[in-house]
This record gives C-alpha cells, sequence and structure tokens, in this order.
C-alpha cells in the first residue's frame, strides 16, 4: 500500500504521511498558490504539480526528490494562430488558442501527456522541457463541436493510457465526449457511443461528441473495462471505449463528479455521488461513497466515518483516488475536507478538516 498522498490545493501542494498507523501533513509546496492538479511517473516516480498563478498564468513543476525541491518546467501553450483563421464555439464566440488550465497530466514511460482547458491536448517527449499540440485531435473537424461545460472553454481531463500499448490513448472532454487513438495521437475517433445527454435536444441527445463525462477511469489490470462518472449517469464500456453502457441505478444517486477503478479487480469501482446541476451537494446532507463489486449491477453506500448531517462537501472529478493495492482510497472535498479509507472503503478516517479546497488527490 501505499504510505503517502499529495492533495493539490487552492492554496498549495500537501504531501501527507502515514507513520505509525496515523496520516498528518509532512510537508508543503508553493503556499498560497493555486495548484491545479499533480501526478507522479510510474516510471521514474517524478512528481509534477500543475499551478495557475492568475495574471502570470499556468505554470508546470517536477521534482525528482519527492516534493523537496522543484525545476520549473515549460507549460504546454498552443502555436500562434494563424492570421486570418477563425475558430469559434459551436454559439459562435472566439475559441481563443489559449491554455487556461491543466486538466489532466499522464506519464507514459518517458512521454508526459497533457490535457488542458482551452481543449488542446499536449504531448511531450522529453518528461515536461518541450512540448507539442497533438494536431491530430486539434485538427479533427469534429473538435469544432465542442463546447465548454463548467468553463467557458472545452477541457481535457481524463487522459487513460492502455497499459500493455502505449500507442493506445483515450481521453474524455467536457463537453466533447470520450477519443481514442490507436497509433499515439495520429488519428482520432469519438468512442461515446452509447452515453446519452439529456441536456441536448433530442436530435443530438447521443452524438457522441457533444457528451460530458465528468471522468473516464480504467481498471489496469483489465485495460478493456473503463467506468466513466457523466453528467447524465454513470457507464461502463466492456471493449476499450468502443461502446458504453449504462448503469440505470446507484445509490444514493447517478450525478457526481469523482469515480475510481479497482487497479486488479473490474468488476469494482468507487464514486461520491451528489445531487446534479442547479444543488450540487451531497444528498441529503449525507457524505458517502458508492461502491460496486459486481460491475454496476448494485451499489453499496459506505457510510462509517463520513459525515452523516449537514455535511455539504463536494469531491471534484480528480480529488478521489484508489492506490495500487485496491484497498486504500483517499478523497478531499472542496469544504477542504480529505479522508481515508485502509480497507476499500468499508470505514473512513478524517484526516484533516482545514485543508484550503481540495481540486486533486494523487496516491505516490
Amino acid at each position: 500500500m501505499s504510505d503517502r498522498i499529495f492533495a493539490a490545493t487552492r492554496k498549495g501542494l500537501f504531501e501527507l504521511r502515514r507513520t505509525q498507523g496515523r496520516w498528518s501533513i509532512a510537508q508543503t509546496s508553493f503556499l498560497g498558490d493555486s495548484v491545479s492538479l499533480v501526478a507522479s511517473s510510474p516510471a521514474d516516480g517524478t512528481l509534477y504539480a500543475a499551478l495557475f498563478l492568475g495574471h502570470f498564468g499556468v505554470k508546470l513543476r517536477a521534482s525528482s526528490d519527492g516534493g523537496k525541491t522543484w525545476e520549473e518546467l515549460t507549460a504546454p501553450a498552443f502555436p500562434k494562430q494563424p492570421e486570418g483563421v477563425v475558430d469559434t464555439l459551436p454559439d459562435g464566440k472566439p475559441w481563443p488558442w489559449r491554455v487556461e488550465q491543466i486538466w489532466a497530466l499522464e506519464a507514459v514511460g518517458n512521454t508526459l501527456w497533457c490535457g488542458t482547458i482551452g481543449g488542446g491536448l499536449f504531448r511531450s517527449s522529453d518528461r515536461g522541457r518541450s512540448w507539442e499540440l497533438v494536431r491530430g485531435l486539434w485538427d479533427h473537424p469534429q473538435r469544432k463541436n465542442w463546447f465548454g461545460g463548467g468553463a467557458e472553454l472545452p477541457g481535457i481531463h481524463s487522459i487513460c493510457p492502455h497499459p500493455k500499448n502505449p500507442q493506445e490513448i483515450l481521453v474524455g472532454v467536457s463537453c466533447g465526449g470520450v477519443w481514442r487513438t490507436h497509433d499515439g495521437g495520429e488519428q482520432w475517433e469519438a468512442t461515446s457511443h452509447g452515453m446519452f445527454a439529456e441536456f441536448m435536444p433530442p436530435e443530438r441527445r447521443e452524438d457522441p461528441t457533444i457528451q460530458d463525462p465528468h471522468i473516464v477511469v480504467r481498471c489496469t489490470a483489465q485495460p478493456d473495462r473503463l467506468w466513466s462518472q457523466h453528467h447524465n449517469g454513470v457507464f461502463r464500456s466492456d471493449n476499450a471505449g468502443t461502446r458504453w453502457e449504462t448503469i440505470p441505478e446507484s445509490a444514493p444517486s447517478v450525478f457526481g463528479f469523482a469515480m475510481a477503478a479497482h487497479p486488479k479487480n473490474p468488476d469494482i469501482a468507487w464514486r461520491v455521488p451528489a445531487i446534479k446541476d442547479e444543488h450540487r451537494i451531497p444528498v441529503e446532507g449525507k457524505v458517502v461513497v458508492s461502491r460496486t463489486r459486481d460491475g454496476g449491477k448494485s451499489w453499496e453506500v459506505l457510510r462509517e466515518g463520513l459525515p452523516q448531517e449537514h455535511a455539504y462537501d463536494i469531491t471534484l472529478r480528480h480529488a478521489l483516488d484508489v492506490d495500487s493495492s485496491g484497498e486504500r482510497l483517499a478523497f478531499g472535498s472542496t469544504t477542504g475536507s480529505l479522508w481515508v479509507s485502509e480497507n476499500g472503503g468499508d470505514s473512513w478516517m478524517h484526516v484533516s478538516a482545514h485543508l484550503p479546497p481540495v481540486y486533486a488527490v494523487r496516491f505516490a
């Protein structure tokens, strides 16, 4: 089991360590700065932190010593927009070629993939020292169908590499659906078939290029099994995203943002449910985690150790994680709480109640 958790928050990056059976904050970085995401490389353990510094824009940092020191990397950026080229959103508003936020980071060997709010997918072959826009996706004619969900511009929030084939990458876009490449990013296809968008006119309800998956996650041991927490429910794919099946029931609701897949058992997944749209609070003011152990046929509501009265913590899409054992989980909330489970979610420990709003939680 992993004994280190990193929490990226609105006011810094916090490392928590488990010693003598207890979790506590061991190290802080970038205090006062907004850290939108944290990731680690499975190959060499390098940590990556994405920052948004307001007027100074998007920044990227890397640490090779566990977060003690940080190196500034080149942040991904669009090439200069060609003169005379007009890029617009479906509503006719300008679509600027600008990275507004780093929203996904995944290391595949020596290659680093980065998804952004702004709609660009970027690739680095030198571990973040330089970046190139993945033109195969950006230049795809159906990219013009994308639009913003919670943000004004579309955002790529999920990058799911195939653990056995580094050329196969799957990404999730809000609102743009799920896309897959088999050749390392040269050619792409929309693979959201089976998902539906209740917020669209009936004739576009099942359009794969405008779906709003909140997160897409993959089972490492059985990579054809994918899960997605979508704006309109929970979906599962058994064929690497070619087709999605809806999970019609999930207690206490089918809405949420965060989801995690068991790394070894494809039938186990967790989600943090909520009430949708204008409310976006836990159902009945009770923070719970939903778990399936049969591929989504049934769901358990896990409450032990979680607040069950007047609790309005929302968990964002990157703020739930499971370690490589499948037994240790952690999730954080917009109200600064962080919980950890040592037994697959059966019970939870309240590790902190006073963090800044939590954007992302990752084991390392």
